[in-house]
């Protein structure tokens, strides 16, 4: 995980350390971050027990290339802060090779997670 130094929480008057985070998606799931003014995680599907973020970019790169462009056309990359404290209740999980790591959040409990976002969702790159 990469933690950078404590950031102003937009919605709290401190100082919070987050950790970098990143998510493939595709352009279903982007409308609804949209929607969420780029501040929160839309609710899993029923068939989608788990949201999974990802620990580094080009692991994210991968999927959204690889998988997202394949099933959706196309294929972005999220990049968002999250409080580095609340994330201690995740152990990372290597799904893969050395750099293949994700957290596992409960669909249940991707309210509290997004509440721990610190600032903005924003996608920094589109593959087509």
């Amino acid at each position: 995980m990469s933690t950078t130094p404590p950031k102003k929480n937009a919605s709290a008057a401190t100082t919070t350390a987050t950790t970098t985070l990143w998510r493939p998606t595709g352009p279903v799931e982007l409308d609804l971050v949209r929607a969420l003014d780029w501040r929160a995680w839309p609710p899993r599907l029923p068939e989608q027990p788990i949201f999974y973020p990802v620990l580094n970019e080009d692991y994210a790169i991968r999927i959204a290339r690889d998988w997202n462009v394949k099933h959706s056309g196309v294929g972005f990359v999220t990049r968002f802060e999250v409080d580095t404290a609340f994330l201690a209740r995740y152990p990372v999980r290597q799904a893969g090779g050395e750099t293949i790591l994700e957290l596992w959040v409960p669909a249940e409990e991707l309210d509290e997670f997004n509440a721990h976002i610190v600032g903005r969702i924003e996608v920094v790159r589109e593959f087509r």
